[in-house]
């Protein structure tokens, strides 16, 4: 069963996004191709579109905004659940995202087939913060997209070592193929600079995205945040190491 992961860059093209696609086979995730660098919403539509049969998609983005201004409920939720272990959620609305590429990204999705929770084809949105610290079984948010070069030289490694235990995961086992296994040690993190840093770090967002839509296809213990309708974010509450 095919998966796909999208870390997206929801506001705007200046930055990539990252897709991790897979194949999911009873309790075995199988990492099968990584592109961590699309500059737009069409190249990112053109490449799921590209793939064959893909059953689901986790995307870390709004996918729907209603709301004129402030948060969205799912973020206050989300906000009063995990401030006090240092994660938040970005406001998204109208106002700040009158056109939000994630929006159109789900609508382009849904002309696809792919609609919000169920159905034979489902996209869903994802909370990764979150979902890090209740995956990794973490007292805080994993921080490797902000601060300081060497700090987030520090995150990146310390989420490939999470994403690389994910193999020996009792819940779902994460297998990442010679291809991309370089890109997971520490001494080949300690030597990225600049763009390949970047691209590196949206290709772990990716990855841990795909991770998400396994899970959400395996149905475990979860915790939805708002509404299909209205903006959600969806939490896997499974500790998986």
């Amino acid at each position: 069963m095919k998966l796909v992961g999208i870390d997206l860059a929801w506001q705007g093209d200046n930055n990539p996004s990252a897709i991790a696609v897979g194949d999911l086979s009873n309790d075995t995730l199988i990492l099968q191709a990584v592109e961590p660098a699309l500059f737009s919403l069409e190249e990112v539509l053109r490449y799921v579109r590209s793939l064959p049969k893909v059953r689901g998609i986790a995307v870390d983005a709004p996918l729907v905004i209603n709301n004129e201004t402030g948060q969205r409920q799912c973020e206050r939720a989300i906000n009063r659940d995990y401030a006090d272990r240092k994660t938040t959620a970005t406001s998204a609305n109208l106002t700040l995202y009158p056109d939000a590429p994630s929006v159109q990204l789900s609508r382009g999705l849904e002309v696809d087939g792919f609609s919000l929770f169920d159905g034979l084809r489902w996209q869903v949105e994802c909370a990764q913060s979150p979902a890090m610290i209740e995956c990794f079984g973490l007292s805080e948010r994993l921080q490797y997209k902000s601060g300081k070069v060497n700090d987030k030289k520090v995150g990146q490694i310390r989420l490939a070592g999470y994403l690389q235990r994910l193999e020996q995961s009792p819940v779902l086992k994460l297998v990442i193929p010679p291809f991309f296994k370089n890109n997971l040690t520490t001494e080949k993190i300690a030597s990225l600079k600049g763009k390949a840093l970047k691209e590196n770090e949206d290709a772990l967002g990716a990855i841990m995205c795909l991770y998400i839509a396994a899970l959400y296809e395996k149905q475990v213990p979860s915790k939805l945040y708002g509404t299909p309708n209205d903006g959600h974010l969806w939490v896997p509450t499974q500790v998986c190491l």
